[in-house]
């Protein structure tokens, strides 16, 4: 909690005021959607105290603080990932501090791998579910300022906010699809074996981040909506013109970064 509150504070600071109604994680790719935030506040990681550094690609590494669709966001322009060697306890910390910041609602984005065949290169889908096989960022004792013990995950996306995403991408002829995203911990991508496994069990998507971020702000009692844009098709099969290549992933995702900003905004204007 000290480092917690530490970080917060140091935010608090540099904010002249502000207080975020909707915090914004941004996947690999799509950290130029903090480009549209009005009036903003830059924040890098670094100079927040206790505060982990992104090392992924396409992930800048800055808190964005400004204006939406008229409302105030503070958007992650990059993540953190257990692949990159930090703590469950890490990965947890950014989201307790827009928690504290006095955020209610949590947009999550991933790029991620379509294990489903139904699914294309740069379509965006909205998660309804996960499948976690990472380990719970809740393990050890439990931080009663945030929630309870025992937090339940039945509607672990926010129903409500789906909906009217639904129909937001319905007016601007998106064409959104809905999935189950399944998160493991990287730094691999999946076997063909593994695709295969992971699809039985009920994945639409592959990817290595987003669900810790998820059960975290559902134990800080935080509303959450998360897309993921679809970048690469999971290889089912061994054959070698079909290798997943990060730097692909991330060009793929800044092709469809305009459509996702589209739908955040409008759906931010509607909270």
């Amino acid at each position: 909690m000290e480092r917690i509150r530490s970080s917060a504070q140091s935010v608090v600071e540099r904010l002249d005021g502000r207080k975020p109604l909707v915090g914004i994680v941004l996947g690999s790719g799509l950290g130029d959607l903090a480009d549209r935030i009005e009036d903003p506040i830059v924040i890098p990681y670094n100079t927040i105290p206790g505060f982990p550094v992104s090392t992924a690609v396409g992930h800048k590494g800055n808190f964005i603080v400004g204006n939406l669709a008229g409302k105030c966001v503070i958007a992650m322009q990059g993540r953190f990932h257990y692949y990159e060697g930090y703590s469950m306890e890490l990965l947890a910390l950014p989201i307790r501090v827009m928690k504290l910041l006095g955020i209610q609602y949590l947009f999550v984005s991933n790029a991620a791998g379509a294990a489903n065949p139904d699914f294309k290169i740069r379509d965006m889908v909205i998660i309804k579910d996960h499948i976690n096989n990472l380990p719970n960022p809740l393990i050890g004792p439990n931080l009663e300022e945030f929630g309870t013990r025992f937090p339940d995950l039945t509607c672990a996306y926010d129903q409500e906010i789906r909906e009217k995403a639904l129909a937001i991408g319905k007016k601007l002829k998106m064409n959104l699809k809905t999935g189950v995203y399944f998160a493991s911990s990287g730094p691999t991508y999946e076997t063909p074996a593994e695709v295969r496994f992971y699809r039985t069990v009920g994945a639409d998507m592959l990817g290595m981040s987003t669900v810790p971020e998820v059960i975290v702000a559902r134990h800080c009692g935080l509303r959450v909506f998360g897309v993921s844009v679809i970048t690469n098709v999971a290889n089912v099969a061994n054959e070698q013109q079909t290798y997943n290549d990060a730097d692909d992933v991330v060009a793929q995702a800044g092709m469809i970064t305009d459509k996702m900003c589209k739908l955040f905004t409008e759906l931010i204007k509607q909270l």
